[in-house]
């Protein structure tokens, strides 16, 4: 009798294993959430166990190579992926003494599916509303997994309660200083200033309002000539100068196309 094959947690042909299957919308995800995660209220729980301010792009690749792995995974294994992630939280939690913000945990789903759709937009995948409601609606089956309380109901509801949330659950404060400060530490001088050109081209209207960032980025003007050098050695090229050597090798695990 034949073996049945495991289900794919996420359909085959769905925009977001094309999104989360290329390096460089990985890190204009990466990017984005930086900016975002370091005005979150909630980030002192990331400070509590001091792997951020330790290694924050590390950090921050270690959060993306978890959803990628979900991503990519068969259903069964997503599930144990998902799982895990739940238990980390809940160590952290145990060994803290106090519970995190069901918000907080929003928060972070909701960068996932935000960044997910802009860092496709501004690589040229002009994601529809269909697109964008089949991708909320993975990473809602990923919340419900972590029992994530109050998720939207659909994508539409969800682009409301997002804007609720930028508005209601972010600050611009000493530890956003801080995490900045460590991006440009271990980034080096030239690597932070394109992580901040990058970041401008995925955040929200709120987030560069917090950071004082003026609208458009000195990158807008080169999207549409990268976007035609995609798969080739020049991307390749740009990626080795812009990602630092000790990042260079998990970044290049994650192309998965």
């Amino acid at each position: 009798m034949p073996e049945l094959q495991a289900s794919p947690y996420v359909p085959q042909h769905h925009l977001l294993r094309r999104i989360w299957g290329r390096t460089d919308a990985i890190l204009l995800i990466f990017a984005g959430a930086a900016a975002e995660f370091a005005l979150n209220k909630a980030v002192d729980w990331l400070y509590f166990t001091g792997k951020l301010p330790a290694d924050p792009i590390g950090r921050l690749f270690s959060t993306v190579t978890y959803a990628q792995r979900i991503i990519f995974a068969d259903t069964a294994s997503a599930h144990a992926a998902i799982d895990q992630i739940t238990r980390i939280h809940h160590k952290v939690e145990t060994e803290r003494g106090a519970s995190i913000p069901q918000w907080a945990y929003r928060d972070v789903l909701f960068m996932l599916i935000h960044y997910s759709i802009a860092a496709a937009t501004v690589l040229g995948e002009k994601p529809g509303e269909q697109d964008k409601e089949e991708i909320y609606t993975v990473f809602r089956k990923m919340g419900e997994r972590m029992r994530i309380e109050d998720l939207p109901d659909s994508y539409r509801q969800w682009e409301t309660v997002y804007r609720q949330h930028l508005l209601q659950d972010l600050a611009n404060g000493a530890l956003t200083h801080d995490l900045f400060q460590q991006y440009r530490k271990h980034l080096g001088w030239w690597r932070y200033r394109i992580l901040l050109e990058s970041q401008k081209l995925v955040v929200p209207a709120t987030v560069r309002s917090l950071l004082q960032w003026k609208s458009t980025s000195l990158l807008t003007p080169a999207m549409p000539l990268y976007r035609l050098t995609r798969g080739t050695v020049f991307e390749k090229l740009l990626q080795y100068l812009v990602i630092p050597a000790r990042y260079r090798q998990p970044a290049a695990a994650m192309e998965q196309r």
